[in-house]
């Protein structure tokens, strides 16, 4: 059984897409595809119009919670710093230019006075906060968010939401998968209503009705 099926939209920077479906609807399936982290048996995924065949230094993947390994000894600044790596590649040496990006980047997410913590330290909101920070530190202009929102108190919650929107008014395209029906219109702009299948794609409040919802969480 394929894990998606009859998958096409089109959306462009500036825009936060959020991926509606119940689970096992596969949005994950859909965001690692998009990072070039999975393997697609059929279809084709396009970014400036060119297809993406494996993974780019211009995506930045953030996965779920839970499938990170908080007790990995790594301080905040070594994980921003991270996100230069593809710009390295094999020969070139970290520079100057190098650190000022992940300095800007620490700057930006208000991580400067905790650059020196372990990951482990930080809580909920920090952590992600400092996963996005590599991703601008990486210079990216897509980020691929899995369940972002999931384990944030209120307040770290509207933290990143303002986040988000400062990125994507900056040009930057946010994709992310989205639980919190209550929340989803005041973050995102777009949505895919998903369920294995494309059920629908558009503006965030022509999509987000009570019909629609009821189809896509009882089928």
């Amino acid at each position: 059984m394929r894990a998606l099926e009859n998958i096409s939209f089109r959306t462009s920077c500036g825009n936060r897409v959020a991926l509606v479906g119940p689970n096992g609807a596969g949005k994950s399936t859909l965001i690692k595809s998009i990072a070039g982290l999975l393997r697609k048996s059929s279809g084709s995924i396009s970014w400036r119009g060119t297809p993406v065949r494996k993974w780019s230094s211009e995506f930045a993947y953030l996965p779920q919670r839970e499938d990170v390994d908080w007790d990995f000894p790594i301080t905040v600044r070594g994980l921003v710093e991270m996100g230069r790596y593809p710009q390295l590649g094999f020969w070139r040496k970290y520079s100057d230019r190098d650190a000022e990006a992940v300095h800007e980047a620490l700057d930006l997410l208000d991580l400067l006075d905790l650059q020196h913590r372990q990951i482990k330290e930080l809580s909920g909101g920090q952590q992600q906060r400092a996963f996005i920070a590599r991703s601008i530190a990486q210079e990216a202009h897509v980020l691929l968010l899995d369940e972002p929102f999931t384990g944030l108190d209120r307040t770290s919650s509207n933290s990143l939401a303002d986040l988000l929107d400062k990125l994507a008014h900056e040009g930057r395209l946010i994709i992310s998968s989205h639980h919190d029906m209550g929340t989803v219109k005041t973050i995102f702009n777009q949505v895919l209503l998903l369920n294995r299948k494309q059920v629908g794609f558009g503006p965030v409040d022509e999509l987000i009705t009570p019909d629609n919802l009821n189809s896509l969480f009882t089928h």
